[in-house]
């Protein structure tokens, strides 16, 4: 051990405070697998107990290795090489080795542990702090020695501890004992002296401020007296040899007194372990432990027997002679005992002693000595053996020697008589005589009167006589009752029969003082009672003899009392007498005022405790006692008199029924004078007494006992109309009394005892309290109300508690006084140091606090009632007034003040305590944490002590959780709700902006801003120990074992706050960045917490629910914050702890203990084998339970039930935890209230059973209030559960988790999550929570398919497996059990089903096939096809129909209703899913379904609804957008439907297109130019503008009407008629659409589809439908007919002739530079789309009006030249065929173009993965818009992109190349039939014939006769010239090349070759 240092643990203290811990672990808390350590730990520490408090010895040796430390360097455990340390060091370590006489290694290393404490003691050096560790070894020691000696196997006490660990000890302590122990502590006892250790220390300056002398002194005193309890406790189990009791007898020899003639602890202890020593009781008590005792020396040896006998009888006189009179007296009678059984014949001669030895032990006053010396020690009612022993010393003195007794009572006699003749004679009574007897009751008195234990010992010395007629009162004795009592009870219950007849005159007051004692508790009381009532024999009237009755009895104590009264009566003055002040002198003398005083005591006692004699004796007729102490009252006699009557009065005071006439008869006897007689002069009553008698005297009992009084009737009743009739009724003078006369002038009045001013204070102080606790605001208080008085109308008083409030809430002299008495409260407590009334000043300290508590829960209802009622009072917050500036110190350090108790919370805790919960109430306003946090940093000193303060409450051990309840004042307990208060003040403050009281306790930066923290470990770069820090340690205690962190088990609700202010801490913004950090760095906190979950602890999962809450919602965070930052081996490790699902081989700390060599062997053989283990996430779901049972109804008798629903829903509230609860206090009240009310006799009969349902309410209550706790608490933890798995999904790193993993991992945890939900007990209200949890799940799982296939090849053919890595059976089961989630929500939960239609929805997704590129190769034949194996895609598509169709109309029906009614999101989502159905079910059950139910015709027969709201869309303002989305949910499942021809027929029947002809919206068609000058758009570009919203209305009308004209293939006729019918009616608008100039992807969409349905409906054919029509309406259609043609046309004009560069240049400039190129290539598709309908237009005219050529209807006018000279274009002019031409023209060139541009795409398709990275980010550029979007996206994934992008151009190629080839074969049959017509069929006309000029007029298009007319020959020649010069040899290779490249593949592959040719022979033909 000189090698190395050790620096945490120095060796004096390190290893012993482990030590103790463990010891502690063992015997006390009984923690599991301590025995083992224990038996560790003693083997290894035995040197410490073999030589107690030995230090290692110094040496040269040593001394020279620590010189040479400053220089050389030393050598360190656990750390390389040596450290250099500065001289400094080392000198302290030379002087604390010289002081303490240690080896100066073992002072080196306190020194550097008292460094390394240092933040643990604010404010002390090392030095000192290397003294507190040096004692605090010390006194580890001696506890552990102590509890190890308590656990002993033996004769008086068990702990009830394990087998194994009694013998451990047992055998481990016996050893020690052997080895000389007890003359060993007896030495250290005599050698360590507080006093001496405080002389060395002061001269080396080793005591530092006034807390640290505290300190040092109390380890020191705890040093001796645990060494002294060690031999305490060993006598108490086994006897001590020879030679050690004979040393404890020479140790106690030397024995000296303190000043007031009490031992001291030590001393005391060390009595008692010699009275154990000498005690041979148990021999009495049977024999079931005989064997073990018989090993008693003092029966066995004889020579142990003799020589104590010796040492006691002949040794020399002790310095305390009366010490040895009780060590001898317990000898005797420990002989007299022997010498009565069998073992004690041999011990003849010594037994024979015990009268000599009793005579000595009186002579040497041993009762008066028990009485001062033994029972005067502080420390003796502490423990309970001591009672027990000393019980044990005077039984036995008055059961084994009752001739002593009766020879002491004989003595009395004859001495009363000797001092009754001296009286007679009127000379000295004799000044030898002695009073044992006198002694013997006073301390049987004494001894008696205090029952720390309850053990009511007492009730030995009564016989239970009569314990049969009273049954209720003696329950424990009714079973003993016939037996007869024990013999010892039987003499005891004698002795004090007999000691009270003929009762000399002396021992009148001994006598009633022990009777005193002997009534101190419930069922002695009442056995005292009866003595007194059986003493008072009738009597006659003259007691002068006092033969008659016994003197000690009820009859006389009152009769007495009577005639005092009667005596003194007639002295009393008038009011107005002057000599009032000066009592008569023929009074009371002073010994009867003794004896009177001895009796009162007597009667409070008896009355306080039984309420059975409270009861007789106020309703006895004749004695009336509260009547004639009321009467003394009012008689001159002296305070302390009064003073004892009043308490009495107040012991009567505690039945509520005597209370209320006792009011009424204090009021009446004015002894406080609260009516003022007219005319008179000056106050009477207790006022006076007070200001004139007691103040002059300096003592005030009376005022005391006053306030006592009002105190005890306060609690019991206070009466409203008290005084009624002669002043304003109420409680009001007696408060202003206690208020003004006796607590505003405490302090400034005299003192005789300085303790007395406190004990004033203190009992007004009570009042106040009790007054206040009791107080609720109510609205009647601030109601100015007024009673008639003699006539005339007062104001009436307000309740007490009103006023008190009142005064609280001002800055009045009340509030200033409380304030001050709190600052010098706690400026006395900062001296350390005892004085006189400290118990009683910190009593008023906690009324102080209490009453600044209640006023700051009750001023909100206050404040409130008071502005409601608007009465004239002004108040201000009190949490105002406490920043008011105090008189004292000139500074506004009332707050301060008030959390300067928490430094003392060690000494204190219940000011602590309260001192807390006024800060957390304080804490709720923001204003004031600003200011608050200014004044705590304001002085640095100040700064520092109250952060000590509050970590030091944090860090307490003592604290416990859940202490029962019964112990209401349980320390442990009050030192936990501290601890909770001070976390919940975190948690409020944390809430509010900065700076606030959180941030500064928790170590944050208040002066900087907050995020630039550096948090450290307490004491790194002077960083003290904060908040933070203390929840940190306590959370970590624990956390690297097994069982997880000690806290989440011990204190479950600490645990959750703790957790809870980090998670808040990682939340805020500010405080993030410092907070993670720290924890990841220094403490590695979150994965050494997730490692134990889940916590579960039974009896309190609410608290574990929360606990792993917190702990998953920071987690998540921490992943995020991770994942952001790039920190992926954090990121990684979380990962595995949270989703591994093979076990970790070996624990975190290598607890499994095997060798290393043997686990890799291990894990070499087993490695397949290893069995799954359960994924954390998965177990953490496991832990939180969905079933949740309910209390069942209310059964009620009495009260009506909806009544009582009613009641309860009135108490609830929010409770701090956001939980609406029942307030079941005030319920509570309510109930009770309503149960005083009632009337009458058979109201009180039934009142137990009424207060028994009141009961059974409340419980039922509670239940509710943990039943809606524990329902939050899971949807709170699945919450938590369900961010932290969307966390881990979403924003950690994808490539963390490989996709088969993540696909697996997904899997369970929805399989897991649904099979907890649809369990049949699951609690409704935690479904929502799941389905938001399926649907993120089923989102990814969906996402982690799709991206698996497109980075795998698509699917390799069908494998087996199924469908990527998750087997197609998983997925089944993951949908069998959603659609079964589905359907047991049933009616309600309509936006719970949302969420899982949306998963339902993404599951779908998995099905469908991904885009594939259009090669333009030939296609399989079609019975390749019909043969070819199903891919995988349509295998699962299959199978997942067959589920959902495995569940039949109910699911169908479920939907269809969500789809029709109801949410918004939900119908949408409805939609939706019917839509993806219909589209994968190729039996049409669905639309059979949908059809025959009506649902579809409800949803058809909805748009007319849609159409209102569609028309509030079109206003200019931005309106609600949700109309709109749903009609476009709804028009696409309308289009779904019809895209079959079942289904479009199907909605013909419906009425679909006659609904949508009669919308309004279509008519609103906004101005295109207004929005742009007049309409908002909205900034954030969400919303879109009028125009495009418009769109999005008419695109899916003018979509599903294209989709009904391709379906209906039989029924055409009917629907084109009914798709025209909508156009014309709302032709207006579509003629202007088709007039629009506007070139955006809008309208170019709208144009392509109004052509194609104008196209396939307006058609002259149209109108045939057989019925007869009137010719005007047939002209009208004939006319829309034909403006459509013409408009088309027109727009034919512009798109290919004139506009068409226009058209491109703002298709190229339209598309801003950062959108996706996807936009333009569309508007390119809209272009080629417009064209290729309007030819199809043509080409289906042209067909319709003839098949043969010379009949046909001519569209174009006979003119090639290309129309560019045109500038505007009219719609007046016929076409001409040039523009046909250029069209075949520009189609056949951009054919060519597009051939290319798809050549490459596909080329580049096929070599993805050769791609330069350059081309890869110009692909991907495509889909993301924004310029630096690419930069961010990861490898993987670009290429993703790219090859969806390359696929996206082929595919849009493919498009363009269909549309070309169309338009060019359109315009090759266009231009085929034009001229034919025009250069074979038509006869030109001379223009002179023509009546109009020129062919421009307006030809009707339905007569092409005009045209005939029109054309001249110069026209068709000029035609034909022009054609030949068009159509050249070029242009026509390239029409073949095009068929040869394109058509070829499709079926019309000669179509162009032969219309060339055609078209070449016409012109060749017409030229000829």
């Amino acid at each position: 051990r000189s090698d190395y240092l050790s620096v945490h643990r120095a060796s004096l203290w390190g290893p012993l405070k482990e030590l103790w811990e463990n010891v502690e672990g063992a015997i006390w808390r009984k923690q599991p697998e301590s025995v083992h350590l224990l038996d560790l730990q003693l083997k290894k520490h035995k040197p410490y107990f073999l030589s107690l408090f030995k230090n290692p010895p110094k040496s040269a040796e040593q001394r020279e290795k620590v010189r040479k430390a400053s220089t050389e360097g030393i050598s360190i455990q656990g750390q390389q090489g040596s450290r250099l340390l500065p001289e400094q060091l080392l000198a302290e370590a030379f002087i604390l080795s010289d002081l303490f006489d240690l080896g100066e290694l073992a002072a080196l290393e306190l020194l550097l542990a008292g460094e390394h404490q240092q933040p643990h003691f604010p404010g002390l050096t090392r030095g000192l702090v290397a003294i507190l560790l040096y004692w605090d070894g010390k006194r580890c020691v001696a506890n552990s020695l102590r509890s190890l000696i308590q656990s002993r196997h033996g004769k008086t006490f068990t702990l009830d501890l394990s087998a194994d660990l009694v013998n451990l000890t047992t055998r481990f302590t016996d050893e020690l004992m052997a080895q000389g122990l007890t003359k060993q502590i007896l030495n250290l006892v005599s050698d360590i002296s507080v006093t001496r250790e405080f002389e060395r220390l002061q001269k080396e300056r080793g005591l530092g401020n006034e807390k640290h002398r505290k300190e040092v002194s109390d380890l020191i005193k705890e040093c001796r007296q645990s060494l002294a309890e060690c031999l305490f406790a060993w006598t108490c189990q086994s006897p001590l040899s020879k030679d050690d009791t004979l040393s404890l007898i020479g140790h106690l020899e030397t024995v000296t007194a303190e000043a007031d003639g009490s031992l001291d602890s030590v001393n005391l202890a060390l009595v008692m372990a010699l009275l154990y020593c000498l005690d041979v009781s148990f021999l009495e008590q049977g024999t079931e432990d005989r064997d073990g005792m018989c090993a008693q020396p003092l029966l066995t040896e004889k020579q142990y027997v003799s020589a104590v006998h010796n040492r006691l009888v002949e040794g020399q006189a002790w310095k305390l002679p009366s010490l040895q009179a009780v060590v001898r007296l317990t000898w005797a009678l420990s002989l007299r005992a022997l010498s009565q059984l069998p073992q004690g014949a041999a011990l003849v001669e010594f037994t024979e002693a015990d009268e000599v030895l009793a005579d000595q032990a009186l002579l040497g006053g041993v009762f008066l000595f028990l009485t001062e010396g033994i029972l005067g020690s502080e420390g003796f009612h502490q423990e309970e053996f001591y009672t027990r022993r000393l019980h044990a010393l005077i039984t036995d003195f008055l059961a084994l020697m009752p001739m002593k007794v009766k020879q002491l009572r004989n003595r009395a006699d004859e001495d009363a008589r000797l001092i009754h003749m001296a009286l007679q004679m009127g000379s000295e009574p004799p000044s030898s005589l002695r009073k044992d007897l006198e002694h013997l009751m006073i301390l049987i008195g004494e001894f008696y009167s205090k029952d720390p234990f309850g053990l009511e010992l007492a009730l030995e010395f009564w016989c239970p006589t009569e314990s049969l007629q009273h049954t209720s009162l003696t329950g424990s004795f009714l079973g003993v009752a016939l037996q007869r009592p024990p013999h010892k009870q039987v003499v005891l219950s004698k002795f004090v029969r007999q000691m009270g007849d003929l009762l000399p005159a002396t021992l009148y007051i001994p006598y009633l003082r022990m009777l005193k004692g002997l009534a101190n508790g419930p069922q002695s009381s009442h056995y005292c009672f009866s003595l007194l009532k059986t003493n008072g024999a009738p009597h006659g009237e003259n007691l002068q003899g006092g033969v008659s009755g016994s003197p000690v009895s009820w009859e006389h104590l009152f009769h007495s009392l009577m005639l005092y009264h009667e005596n003194l009566r007639r002295d009393v003055p008038s009011a107005d007498s002057t000599q009032y002040r000066h009592p008569p002198i023929r009074g009371i003398t002073q010994r009867e005022l003794d004896g009177l005083t001895a009796f009162l005591q007597l009667l409070t006692t008896i009355v306080t405790w039984s309420e059975n004699a409270r009861l007789a004796l106020c309703e006895h007729p004749q004695w009336t006692p509260v009547v004639v102490m009321l009467g003394l009252l009012q008689c001159s006699i002296q305070p302390v008199l009064k003073a004892q009557l009043l308490h009495a009065l107040a012991a009567f005071g505690k039945s509520p029924e005597i209370a209320a006439s006792l009011w009424q008869s204090l009021e009446y006897t004015q002894i406080l004078q609260t009516v003022k007689a007219p005319g008179q002069r000056q106050a009477a009553g207790i006022e006076v007494e007070l200001n004139e008698i007691e103040s002059s005297c300096e003592e005030y009992p009376l005022t005391r006992a006053f306030c006592h009084l009002i105190s005890t009737l306060v609690e019991s009743s206070l009466p409203v109309n008290l005084g009624a009739g002669l002043r304003p009724p109420g409680f009001q003078p007696y408060l202003a009394f206690l208020r003004d006369a006796v607590f505003l002038p405490f302090p400034t009045r005299a003192y005789r005892r300085p303790a007395e001013k406190w004990e004033v204070a203190e009992a007004v102080l009570e009042v106040f309290h009790k007054l206040l606790r009791d107080y609720e605001p109510q609205p009647a208080d601030f109601l100015q109300e007024t009673v008639e008085l003699q006539g005339e109308q007062v104001p009436a008083h307000k309740p007490p508690g009103h006023s008190l409030m009142f005064h609280l809430l001002n800055d009045s002299p009340t509030l200033s006084l409380c304030l001050s008495l709190l600052e010098e409260g706690v400026c006395q407590l900062d001296t350390y140091a005892p004085f006189p009334g400290k118990k009683q000043l910190e009593s008023a300290v906690l009324h102080c606090l209490s009453l600044l508590d209640l006023a700051l829960q009750k001023e909100v209802v206050f404040m409130d009632l008071l502005r409601e009622s608007q009465a004239s009072l002004l108040v201000s917050p009190l949490e105002q007034l406490l920043q008011g500036v105090s008189a004292q110190s000139r500074r506004a350090d009332h707050i301060i003040n008030i959390a300067r108790y928490l430094y003392h919370s060690s000494s204190n805790p219940e000011a602590a305590y309260l001192s807390a919960k006024i800060l957390r109430h304080i804490a709720r306003y923001p204003n004031i944490q600003t200011r608050l946090v200014g004044d705590f940093t304001h002085d640095q000193a100040v700064s520092d002590k109250l952060m000590a303060g509050f970590v030091e409450c944090l860090d307490n051990d003592e604290a416990q959780e859940g202490v029962e309840k019964a112990d209401e004042k349980c320390v442990a307990r009050i030192r936990h709700e501290m601890q909770i208060h001070i976390l919940n003040l975190l948690i409020t403050s944390l809430e509010l902006k900065g700076p606030n009281l959180a941030l500064y306790l928790l170590g944050y930066e208040v002066k900087k801003p907050v995020s630039s923290t550096n948090l450290q470990d307490p004491g790194v770069l002077g960083c003290p120990r904060s908040c933070l820090h203390a929840i940190l340690s306590l959370l970590q205690r624990g956390s690297e074992r097994r069982s997880g962190p000690i806290l989440t088990q011990q204190a479950p609700h600490l645990a959750e706050l703790c957790y809870q202010v980090i998670y808040q801490l990682c939340a805020c913004s500010d405080t993030s960045g410092p907070t993670m950090r720290y924890l990841r760095t220094s403490q590695d906190f979150l994965f050494s917490h997730l490692k134990h979950l889940p916590f579960i602890l039974p009896g309190n999962e609410i608290a574990a629910l929360n606990q792993m809450s917190w702990l998953m919602k920071t987690a998540a965070i921490e992943l995020r914050v991770t994942s952001l930052n790039r920190q992926r081996s954090h990121t990684q490790r979380l990962l595995n702890l949270l989703l591994d699902d093979q076990p970790h081989m070996q624990h975190a700390d290598g607890e499994m203990g095997m060798d290393d060599e043997s686990k890799s062997v291990s894990s070499f053989l087993h490695f397949d084998t290893v069995s799954k283990v359960r994924r954390k996430l998965l177990s953490v779901l496991d832990a939180i339970d969905f079933s949740q049972e309910v209390p069942e109804q209310l059964q009620l008798d009495f009260f009506e039930r909806t009544q009582i629903e009613q009641v309860i829903s009135n108490c609830e509230h929010v409770n701090e935890q956001g939980h609406t609860v029942c307030n079941v206090k005030l319920l509570h009240r309510v109930l009770v209230a309503e149960v005083n009310a009632l009337q009458g006799m058979a109201a009180i009969g039934q009142r137990p059973l009424l207060m028994e349902e009141v009961n059974s309410i409340l419980q039922q209550v509670v239940e509710r209030n943990r039943v809606r706790c524990s329902l939050s608490a899971k949807r709170h933890a699945l919450q938590s559960w369900r961010s932290l798995v969307e966390t881990i999904l979403t924003a950690c790193p994808t490539e963390l988790i490989p996709p088969d993993q993540r696909q697996l991992i997904i899997r369970d945890l929805l399989l897991d999550l649904h099979d907890k939900v649809l369990y049949r007990d699951a609690a409704v209200e935690l479904m929502p929570v799941v389905a938001g949890a399926v649907f993120t799940l089923t989102a990814h799982l969906s996402q982690s398919v799709l991206s698996e296939q497109q980075q795998g090849a698509g699917l390799e053919g069908g494998s087996s497996s199924g469908f990527a890595s998750i087997a197609n059976s998983a997925l089944h089961l993951i949908l069998r059990k959603l659609l079964d989630f589905i359907l047991c929500t049933g009616g309600g939960f309509q936006r719970l089903r949302a969420h899982l239609y949306g998963s339902l929805l993404y599951y779908l997704q998995i099905a469908q096939k991904p885009e594939e590129p259009d090669t333009l190769q030939t296609g399989m034949s079609m019975w390749e096809r019909l043969t070819a194996p199903e891919d995988g895609f349509s295998k699962l598509q299959r199978e997942n129909l067959a589920i959902i169709e495995s569940y039949g109309t109910a699911l169908m029906e479920v939907v269809c209703r969500d789809a029709c009614d109801g949410h918004e999101i939900g119908r949408m989502l409805a939609l939706a899913v019917l839509d993806r159905v219909l589209s994968i079910d190729r039996q049409s059950q669905w639309l059979v379904y949908l059809c025959n139910s009506g649902y579809l015709r409800v949803l058809v027969e909805s748009l007319r609804q849609d159409d209102v709201a569609l028309q509030t869309l079109l206003m200019p303002q931005p309106p609600l957008l949700k109309p709109l989305y749903i009609y476009e949910s709804k028009m696409a499942l309308l289009t779904r439907v019809a895209k079959t021809a079942q289904g479009a027929v199907e909605l013909l029947c419906c009425g679909l297109v006659a609904q949508l002809t009669e919308c309004r919206v279509f008519h609103m068609l906004p101005e295109n130019e207004s929005f742009r000058v007049f309409g908002q758009r909205d900034p954030s570009g969400f919303i879109p503008s009028p125009l495009e919203r418009y769109r999005q209305i008419l695109l899916p009308t003018l979509r599903l009407l294209q989709v009904i004209l391709t379906s209906t293939t039989t029924h055409h006729q009917q629907g084109a008629a009914q798709v025209l019918q909508w156009l014309i009616v709302h032709s207006d608008t579509i003629q202007s659409i088709l007039r629009s100039q506007d070139v955006s992807m809008g309208s170019l969409q709208e144009l392509s589809l109004l052509t194609a349905i104008i196209s396939k409906t307006a058609l002259p054919g149209a109108l045939d439908l057989g019925q007869e029509i009137n010719s005007a309406a047939v002209l009208e259609f004939q006319g829309h007919i034909g403006r459509f043609q013409r408009q088309c046309l027109s727009l034919l004009v512009r798109l290919a002739g004139t506009e068409r560069a226009r058209y491109l240049k703002q298709i190229e400039e339209s598309v801003a530079p950062g959108d996706a190129a996807e936009k333009r290539e569309e508007m390119e598709v809209a272009m080629q789309q417009i064209c290729a309908n309007i030819m199809e237009y043509c080409q289906t005219l042209l067909l319709l009006s003839s098949a043969e050529a010379q009949f046909t209807l001519c569209l174009f006018s006979p003119s090639a030249s290309e129309p560019t000279d045109m500038a505007v274009p009219s719609v007046s002019r016929v076409p001409s065929l040039g523009l046909v031409l250029l069209l075949l023209k520009n189609s056949a060139t951009e054919f060519f173009r597009y051939h290319d541009s798809h050549r490459q795409s596909l080329g580049k398709l096929q070599r993805l993965e050769q791609l330069a990275p350059e081309e890869l980010k110009e692909l991907c550029q495509g889909l993301v818009s924004g310029s630096g979007g690419v930069e961010k996206i990861p490898s993987v994934q670009r290429s993703v992109l790219a090859k969806r992008r390359l696929v996206q151009l082929v595919n849009n190629r493919a498009k363009l190349l269909a549309l070309c080839s169309y338009i060019i074969e359109t315009c090759l049959f266009v231009i085929w039939r034009h001229l034919e017509y025009y250069l074979l069929y038509c006869t030109p006309s001379d223009p002179k014939d023509s009546l109009l000029p020129g062919y421009r007029g307006k030809p009707s298009l339905f007569l092409a006769l005009n045209f005939k007319t029109l054309v001249s020959q110069q026209d068709l020649e000029q035609l034909q010239n022009d054609v030949a010069n068009s159509f050249t040899e070029p242009l026509q290779r390239k029409l073949l090349e095009v068929e040869g490249l394109y058509s070829k593949t499709h079926s019309r592959h000669t179509f162009i070759q032969a219309l060339t040719r055609r078209i070449r022979g016409l012109v060749r033909h017409a030229k000829s």
